[in-house]
């Protein structure tokens, strides 16, 4: 469908686009101009891909595919390119200045229904990164509510030194992770306030005193607690076990050539099997830490790599072995589903991100390109899940979702 039509089955022509265009230009600026730098040159391989990242422990796959060699057996010459924020990343995604990237798996639906961009429909999810491993980090202050019990954060949410807030992108998975705690503690969240900060600066906001809570990706979180200024409240895995959270999404360019993205993919599933391996997480907790990947010490990447999270303040540690950041989980990890996508888009009804439904089906068709990644794991020998639209639990409150019937949510309180 044109443009128009999209909008309008999703109920935001004007409002939403407006609220995306705030948004965006709140969370530290928006063109592709900010790419931080360049993670690794281009290889061997005669067929040229631009790949953008972020800054976060969940571009693993993507670096390791790179610095594996995967790409190159595949003859892809891939850069793999530093972006300094979401919107930087999401802009050189529409431009053409990237190819593709290492992404917030709802990033497309904020920008098609306007929360997150001007209502483009060109930015697909091709296929999963990644499974669990981010977090909500509070400050010190805060540390009498300890870990996982969110109706404990009431008292302080309803307080007068009630903490400020961030995430990361609007309509990102951070946000909604945020979201859905704030709505899971029963408090009066009216005047919470919620700001969007790039991930590689939440530390530095919250050691200035700008924000007292954020939520965000790996090794961010971690990084608060080896600094002594913050403790995680809550881990991602404990709010929704295996929930879905980044994804490689293709601009146009990339869709465009199909067998190039298939082999993309390819390389990439065959470092999310390597990342797997629990023998290798030391390794790639050095090859990611460099200054041109993630820019964090190792020992601050590795921990939580492994699965023992330090939780800090005393509050001592925790072991998620096993259902830490998953790559791969015998390809259960990398197929996209549809499911997953028509659960954010209920969300945005029901958070107040959205005014009105849009078309659950439509819209989470538009984002995703199922038969390409079936194409990619079927050359890897790997297995497409059949679980799509089928329900399931997400634990932090023990609501089960069912995707045939995205409105019993989006008017859950």
């Amino acid at each position: 469908m044109d443009r128009r039509r999209f909008l309008t089955a999703a109920g935001v022509l004007s409002l939403g686009a407006a609220a995306g265009l705030t948004a965006c230009s709140s969370s530290g600026g928006s063109t592709s101009a900010e790419a931080a730098g360049t993670g690794g040159s281009g290889g061997g391989g005669s067929r040229k891909v631009n790949l953008g990242f972020i800054a976060l422990t969940d571009s693993a796959s993507i670096i390791m595919a790179k610095e594996l060699g995967y790409f190159d057996e595949l003859d892809l010459d891939v850069t793999i390119s530093k972006q300094a924020s979401w919107p930087a990343l999401r802009d050189a995604l529409l431009n053409g200045q990237i190819d593709g990237a290492h992404c917030l798996y709802s990033m497309p639906l904020a920008v098609a229904t306007g929360i997150g961009g001007d209502g483009s429909t060109d930015l697909k999810v091709a296929m999963m990164l990644n499974q669990n491993g981010q977090g909500i980090t509070l400050s010190n202050d805060f540390s009498e509510i300890g870990y996982g019990d969110p109706t404990k954060a009431k008292s302080i949410l309803e307080g007068k030194d009630a903490p400020q807030l961030a995430m990361t992108f609007p309509g990102g998975t951070h946000d909604l992770w945020l979201r859905y705690w704030l709505a899971a503690t029963g408090a009066d969240t009216s005047k919470v306030a919620i700001q969007p900060i790039p991930p590689p600066n939440m530390v530095q906001n919250m050691s200035a005193g700008t924000v007292q809570g954020y939520c965000v990706g790996e090794p961010w979180n971690a990084v608060a607690v080896k600094q002594g200024i913050g403790f995680t409240h809550l881990a991602t895995q404990d709010l929704w076990l295996n929930h879905p959270e980044k994804a490689l999404v293709a601009g146009t360019g990339l869709q465009q050539q199909p067998e190039v993205l298939v082999d993309v993919m390819r390389a990439v599933l065959r470092a999310s099997k390597w990342l797997d391996e629990p023998a290798n997480r030391s390794e790639a907790a050095e090859t990611i830490g460099v200054e041109g990947y993630v820019n964090a010490p190792p020992e601050e990447i590795r921990g939580r790599l492994t699965g023992v999270y330090d939780l800090g303040a005393d509050l001592g540690e925790k072991d998620f072995e096993g259902s830490q950041m998953q790559f791969f989980r015998d390809g259960e990890v990398n197929a996209p589903r549809q499911s997953h996508m028509i659960w954010a888009l209920a969300q945005y009804v029901r958070l107040g991100l959205l005014p009105e439904a849009p078309d659950y089906t439509a819209v989470a068709a538009a984002a995703v390109v199922p038969d390409l990644y079936a194409e990619a794991a079927a050359a890897e020998s790997v297995d497409v899940p059949d679980d799509d639209m089928a329900p399931f639990e997400v634990v932090l409150d023990g609501v089960t979702f069912d995707p045939t019937d995205p409105d019993a949510e989006a008017e859950r309180r």
